[in-house]
């Protein structure tokens, strides 16, 4: 489908993937012209759409722009559309077909010429499977965009009763109760699909559940409306008191009883005890609850110990088997549980028309759907208890057994379930699973080989498999051969008897590597200190001291011998156990090449900071370690990019933090986390923030550095006024501008800000504006830069709490003119805000809310977290003085969602405290 509707505005060209189309305006040009396709859509129409009774000062040059960015787009390979300029306006040319909503109208057309009820059914069902959610969900909120949004819900409402209609010719009105019961709970107030709920259910023989139906409609018609119901309705009741309810009502009959087992396992031995313990706490005469977890390491056969004792298991749960592998360690990440429950649902027989989009109501479905069943539900490889509670049926009839790495003692504590640690196998076990997979004449014919091979594979399972399919491919050789190899291994694992079963795991391992190419093998060790779950391109050149092209290939022969998965292109993701074998790797190399490969690693991260860094304030000044100007920089080629680039490399660049702090690299400790405090503000991340400068502040103080620790105290202030504990942060910065003199130019002048925006959240105003003074008088006076927008942008709301909303203008402005090229700046956005703080102080509310609207649209654009969540919030409170609740709510809400997104539910609390403030005296919010 090109053009999608139904649900978020996208455009689909060439291989199907959604392609970029721009902001909400944008999206709404697109949208309209879609659904007049191929008829020409006048300019004013377009305005009307985009900007309602608000147009801007010259609309139809910024709708001109929108029109010129889409059909750039859609000149694009694939495309099946062309937008041409046709007066009074543009038309979009191409087949209905290729735009959802106008397919769903012609497959009504077609359903409806029809005399064939089948065939029109199966017509109306293919239209409503386009819907996706809310219509024209994310338009701007003008009245011309709700009109198109309505006429679309009503297309909806027009093709379920159609299709209810001839689902009740057939004979099958009970197929459409749950759609019609999903749209009357949407809309209880349109009567023709109350009315065809009511025939529905009763024809169902559900004549009390029709009456209610009917009752519960008429009430709230009563309440909201003030009516009582149409004809329609009331002849609905009327059929249903006088026709008798069907002898043996119709049921939708229930799909074959699921089975999603995977194949049992062939050449499994032993667990029978484990089997045994599946039956009591499990099984269909089981004496457990019917909730167990079965938890081991890697390796150890817990999938296949549960899918077997499962296939045996199933004639005691003929109501189905269902089964996901919630793929909990996988490096491209774990399974979405919504996902899981819908093919669950699917598998249950639910329609996929009622299968609602959201996890919580999907799994609120499942439960209804599982009460008064017999299933068995086996959910392999969880990483969490929140993966899995979701997952698991409500039938006290139905068992779940769930298979972990990890103990999930959550699931223990909270839902009662039973746990069984599964470990390695016994020695006779061991021992049939060489026979089985080499032939018992030859492990007999070495019996002391084998006993060897045995314990040198800790009797773990994955261990065992490997080593015999090593000697199964090499009849030649005997199983003492491979047991010297084993056995000459120095660079095993020191914690091989640990949980973890790496024995086995860490000999195949060995003798793969050493057939490794040379770089590749350098290489393995050498990524040891870089604390990621993926690691890139560029940080593994800096680990192995050489060139891109090099790295490249070292990296390719590595995935290819199965030592790394790349997840995306140029990131590769490393097993744990894999991880750990480069580790005793690495602890063999001199201590002096261990320390270098560390620092090279650290000062990599430092200069691709610093560089990202720039991308965000063009007068940055990064710190460059010396001796990096060689390295290669991944392409940050704007804000999104180079945000994106932070939150993949947050977690390695707090861990390096931590990491250099131990190892006493206390100056590359502190400036890393300096820099990378300044790259989490747009993230959203205060906490973790908050966290990587605490252990920056301990370096910079072990360092004894005096600039060092007073870039620390002002940046870890900083964080700590984000989060709202303004009383530990002020003494702090105070204690920055202490340590500090005008001498040390854009230190002090930091300091000095940061201490202006902690004073102004204890309400002291008249100290923080003298704070702020001082700062911007010593920027003026030095004319350094690198922090002078943040400065200026402070000082503005700085101002507007003092009762000078027109200084505060100035200021905000001089910071947008001093990032003019520069408008995704952090400072810049938040010059905005304050921008229109001001406005709106100086009564000038139109102008506030164009400056609103532009700050939020930088923000999306930027996709700067942080900002945007706060300028929806602050928006919500200026449409909320002018009596625009409606809008005010959807703004609130937003912001909600973007702090909760980015883990800052605390945040949301603490700037309820922090930052209310009244449209006359807003206060300042927080410095960046």
């Amino acid at each position: 489908m090109g053009i999608r509707l139904l649900g978020p505005v996208e455009l689909r060209l060439g291989t199907g993937t959604p392609t970029a189309v721009g902001g909400a305006q944008r999206r709404a040009v697109l949208a309209l012209l879609a659904l007049e396709l191929n008829r020409t859509v006048a300019v004013e129409r377009l305005v009307g759409l985009l900007w309602d009774v608000e147009p801007p000062a010259h609309p139809k040059a910024a709708l001109q722009g929108h029109i010129a960015a889409l059909r750039k787009l859609l000149a694009g390979p694939g495309s099946p559309f062309e937008l041409t300029t046709r007066s009074p306006g543009y038309c979009l040319t191409g087949e209905t077909a290729d735009v959802d909503a106008l397919a769903a109208e012609a497959l009504g057309e077609r359903a409806a010429a029809t005399d064939d009820d089948a065939a029109a059914a199966a017509l109306l069902e293919r239209a409503l499977r386009l819907w996706q959610g809310a219509a024209l969900a994310d338009l701007p909120a003008t009245a011309p965009a709700a009109v198109l949004a309505r006429h679309l819900d009503g297309t909806r409402t027009g093709l379920l009763t159609a299709w209810a209609q001839r689902q009740l010719r057939l004979g099958r009105g009970f197929a459409a109760v749950p759609a019609l019961e999903q749209a009357v709970a949407a809309d209880g107030l349109r009567e023709p699909v109350v009315a065809l709920l009511v025939r529905c259910l009763h024809r169902s023989g559900r004549t009390a559940a029709a009456l209610e139906a009917y009752h519960r409609a008429r009430a709230r018609l009563a309440e909201e409306l003030g009516v009582a119901p149409g004809r329609e309705l009331q002849q609905a009741l009327s059929d249903v008191l006088t026709e008798e309810e069907p002898d043996e009502p119709p049921t939708l009959a229930l799909p074959a009883a699921p089975d999603q087992l995977p194949t049992a396992p062939r050449g499994f031995v032993g667990r029978e005890a484990e089997e045994r313990w599946l039956d009591a706490q499990c099984g269909p005469d089981r004496t457990g609850d019917g909730l167990a977890v079965v938890v081991g390491p890697a390796g150890v056969g817990k999938t296949a110990t549960v899918v077997r004792w499962a296939h045996r298991a199933a004639p005691g749960f003929p109501d189905g088997r269902l089964f996901a592998d919630l793929r909990g360690f996988d490096p491209a990440g774990p399974a979405d549980p919504a996902h899981a429950l819908g093919r669950f649902l699917r598998a249950l027989g639910v329609p996929e028309l009622v299968i609602p989009e959201e996890r919580p109501a999907r799994a609120a479905l499942f439960r209804e759907r599982t009460r008064g069943r017999r299933l068995l539900v086996v959910l392999d490889n969880a990483r969490s208890a929140d993966d899995v509670t979701d997952l698991l049926p409500a039938g006290p009839d139905c068992a779940a057994v769930v298979t972990s790495r990890t103990s999930l003692e959550e699931l223990v504590v909270a839902d009662g379930a039973a746990m069984l640690q599964v470990g390695v196998l016994p020695d006779a076990d061991a021992h049939r699973l060489l026979q089985l997979r080499l032939t018992a004449e030859r492990v007999a014919a070495e019996p002391d080989a084998a006993r060897r091979l045995v314990e040198l594979c800790d009797r773990l399972p994955l261990a065992l498999r490997i080593a015999a399919a090593r000697l199964a491919a090499r009849p030649g050789w005997q199983l003492a051969d491979l047991v010297a190899e084993l056995t000459d291994e120095r660079t095993r694992l020191s914690t091989l008897a640990t949980p973890d079963g790496a024995l086995g795991v860490h000999s195949a391992l060995t003798l793969t590597y050493r057939h490794l190419p040379s770089h590749a093998r350098r290489l393995l060790p050498l990524l040891t200190p870089h604390p990621g779950t993926e690691v890139d391109v560029h940080a593994a050149a800096a680990l192995l001291a050489a060139d891109t092209e090099t790295t490249r290939l070292a990296l390719g022969s590595l995935a290819a011998h199965h030592l790394l998965t790349e997840t995306t292109p140029g990131r590769f993701a490393r097993h744990d156990l894999v991880r750990l074998y480069g580790a005793e790797l690495f602890g063999d190399l001199p201590a002096a090449g261990r320390q270098d490969a560390f620092r090279r690693l650290v000062d990599y991260e430092l200069l691709a900071t610093g560089t990202a860094i720039r991308r965000l304030n063009p007068y940055h000044e990064p710190f460059l370690p010396p001796g990096t100007g060689h390295l290669a920089l991944p392409r940050l080629t704007d804000p999104q990019t180079t945000l994106a680039w932070c939150h993949a490399e947050e977690p390695v660049l707090r861990a390096l933090v931590t990491a250099a702090a131990d190892r006493g690299e206390h100056d590359r400790a502190w400036r890393l986390a300096r820099a990378a405090g300044i790259l989490y503000y747009g993230a959203g991340r205060v906490h973790d923030r908050l966290a990587c400068l605490r252990v920056g502040l301990g370096a910079a103080q072990a360092s004894g550095d005096r600039e060092g620790l007073a870039a620390m105290e002002a940046a870890t202030a900083c964080a700590l006024g984000s989060t709202g504990r303004v009383a530990e942060a002020l003494p702090l910065a105070a204690r920055a501008v202490e340590r500090t003199t005008p001498e040390d130019g854009n230190l002090h002048i930091h300091a000095l800000s940061v201490r202006a925006s902690m004073t102004a959240l204890t309400g002291d105003q008249i100290g923080a504006d003298r704070l702020s003074d001082a700062a911007l008088a010593l920027v003026r006076r030095t004319g350094l830069r690198e922090h002078a927008a943040t400065v200026l942008s402070n000082a503005a709301a700085i101002k507007v709490t003092t009762g000078a909303p027109a200084a505060a203008l100035d200021l905000a402005r001089e910071t947008r003119d001093l990032l003019a090229g520069q408008p995704t700046a952090n400072a810049y956005v938040w010059a905005m805000v304050n921008e229109a703080f001001a406005l709106h102080a100086l009564d000038d509310p139109h102008g506030a809310e164009l400056t609103w609207r532009e700050a939020l649209h930088l923000c999306r654009s930027s996709g700067n977290v942080r900002l945007h969540a706060l300028a929806h919030r602050h928006f919500g409170e200026f449409l909320d003085a002018r009596g625009r609740s409606a809008e005010a709510a959807e703004h609130r809400r937003t912001a909600g969602e973007l702090y909760t997104a980015h883990g800052d539910v605390q945040l949301a609390a603490n700037l309820d405290r922090l930052l209310s403030r009244t449209p006359e005296a807003p206060r300042t919010l927080e410095t960046t």
